[in-house]
């Protein structure tokens, strides 16, 4: 069977075909990414209405070139799935009303989709051998959670951001160290050219919780430029990003630490997000679960950031569910798991 996905839910377009064989796995016959990194970088940061009017420019042609690469019609898919929440609401809008006219216009069933379920889902197509139950760590920059995976459509969030998410974070701190937008992967690169030597508080709160709060660490770092601008000194980037660096993912360890002791059946983690590109994450993460004895399933770099292949592979089980959306579909800027 054929899955036709859209994905509109901030600045990435995208449309992809997957096709999976009968045991569920899925190959993925094209994905097409329209970005509007060069556009959003000249107001440091995606402007929702721009977003919202390049998504509708994108949405047909890219769906179409999709289909062509993938060498397919319409008549061969099975199914047209979209994401419908969380995000954007201009930019998911755009997405879910194409995907309901190309579906009911061509007598296809239509799956909506959750963006987090999405990204979680782009390991099963790097991983074939994935299953739940795991933990779930999705970072991007709107989304910071760890969740427990019981099923393919069972999960449940069991830790957070209060505050900024991490990768917001890292487009914060790239920006007050005068990094273009997205920061984010060149202060990753940055990072390795200095030391952690700067002292900044752990996004891990200190309480019961799996908790997160990335906005204390952009704070401290803003403190930290301002005051030495006031006294005159001078600065080095590179140990900045070091330390933020450092303080951000040590955070993240430390909550996934106390999450694999409150549920030691569960001795599997994926990563999934934006973030999961970033490569001291990636790296911290190998190490933690090596000595934990905990197996870690990462997603190819390409399927880190927003794409519709991961929508297509969300949109197989809630296909097997018969969970099927009508016209009335509508989008939501927020949702829960």
């Amino acid at each position: 069977m054929k899955i036709l996905s859209i994905e509109s839910s901030c600045d990435e377009t995208s449309a992809a075909v997957l096709a999976f064989d009968g045991d569920g796995k899925a190959t993925v016959l094209s994905n097409i990414v329209a970005s509007q990194i060069d556009i959003h970088a000249r107001y440091g940061g995606v402007v929702p209405e721009i977003a919202s009017r390049a998504h509708a420019e994108a949405v047909s042609k890219i769906t179409y070139d999709a289909l062509e690469e993938a060498a397919c019609k319409i008549d061969d898919i099975d199914a047209v799935a979209v994401t419908a929440e969380p995000g954007l609401i201009g930019a998911l809008l755009v997405g879910v009303n194409f995907a309901k006219a190309l579906a009911y216009s061509n007598k296809k069933p239509l799956i909506a989709v959750n963006h987090i379920r999405g990204h979680i889902a782009a390991n099963y197509i790097t991983h074939k051998d994935l299953k739940p139950p795991f933990l779930a760590l999705v970072a991007s920059g709107g989304h910071t959670s760890i969740i427990k995976v019981s099923d393919y459509r069972d999960m449940q969030v069991i830790g957070g951001t209060r505050d900024d998410a991490l990768g917001e974070a890292f487009d914060k701190v790239a920006r007050v160290l005068g990094i273009n937008y997205p920061g984010g992967a060149e202060l990753d690169r940055l990072a390795y050219k200095g030391t952690p030597c700067i002292k900044l508080p752990s996004a891990a709160i200190h309480d019961d919780t799996l908790d997160f709060s990335f906005s204390g660490i952009k704070t401290a770092v803003l403190n930290y430029i301002n005051s030495a601008e006031q006294k005159g000194e001078r600065i080095s980037r590179e140990d900045v990003a070091a330390s933020f660096v450092e303080a951000a993912v040590s955070s993240v360890i430390k909550k996934l630490d106390d999450a694999l002791k409150r549920y030691p059946e569960l001795d599997k983690i994926a990563l999934a997000g934006g973030v999961a590109a970033n490569s001291h994450l990636r790296a911290a993460l190998e190490k933690f679960c090596r000595e934990r004895g905990v197996a870690l399933y990462m997603p190819e770099l390409k399927y880190c950031g927003d794409n519709a292949a991961m929508i297509g592979s969300a949109a197989y089980f809630e296909y097997v569910a018969e969970n099927f959306s009508d016209t009335g579909l509508n989008a939501s800027a927020t949702a829960d798991i």
